[in-house]
């Protein structure tokens, strides 16, 4: 599951930062999916560390009676913006010194390796499908380490344009394991009508100012 909204009034890139927490509307996000996997037989739940992905998987672990565990690999991927806002006109990428972290988009240049984010998410599927064996598993992570793990087991490019992610804030990308191979992936939107139209998956983020453009990044 990816997190819900965040309160980012100031269009931060916030990345790893702590003390970025569930605006309401995100709060509203999480019950709302908790109350769908509520009937679930769900056995196990787990969420970054960072607090929008524990605030995100609390009530989903409350509504099964279980602890919320925290696994470091379900963390948002590393990137050299992170603090700043992040835009042509009014960010980043005003100063021509932040040009060389641009250099390779398959790498990518400007943070965390893909391939290591597919081996820190494989691993935590992994540790996931053995903790509820038989059973079902909620993990709440982050936009850009769902969408490529998911992009590794369907056998796609791990670089991408990131407006085409399908990974909707509070979305769920399913993996079904059949013994310890993943049989198929799926996805799924259970809060999407609170989900304002232009943070959509697939959507493109809106150019302005602050609050729109700094949750339409955010991850």
């Amino acid at each position: 599951m990816r997190h819900g909204e965040v309160d980012n009034p100031d269009g931060i890139l916030y990345g790893r930062l702590p003390g970025y927490h569930l605006s309401e509307l995100g709060r509203k996000m999480a019950e709302r999916v908790a109350e769908h996997l509520a009937p679930r037989d769900v056995t196990h739940v787990a969420a970054s560390p960072l607090e929008r992905a524990q605030e995100t998987g609390t009530p989903i672990a409350k509504a099964h009676g279980l602890d919320l565990a925290t696994d470091e690999r379900l963390i948002e991927a590393e990137n050299i913006f992170q603090g700043r806002t992040f835009g042509v006109g009014d960010g980043a990428l005003r100063k021509p010194d932040n040009w060389k972290h641009l250099v390779n988009p398959f790498r990518p240049s400007w943070g965390e390796p893909y391939v290591d984010q597919v081996v820190r998410m494989m691993g935590a599927l992994s540790a996931a499908r053995d903790a509820a064996r038989g059973h079902e598993a909620v993990l709440v992570s982050h936009q850009l380490p769902i969408w490529t793990v998911r992009s590794y087991v369907e056998k796609r490019r791990l670089w991408h344009d990131p407006r085409r992610r399908q990974c909707t804030l509070a979305s769920l990308t399913t993996f079904t394991f059949q013994g310890d191979r993943i049989v198929s992936v799926g996805y799924s939107e259970p809060a999407v009508d609170l989900v304002p139209p232009h943070l959509r998956a697939g959507a493109r983020p809106q150019k302005g100012g602050g609050t729109a453009q700094g949750k339409a990044f955010g991850a």
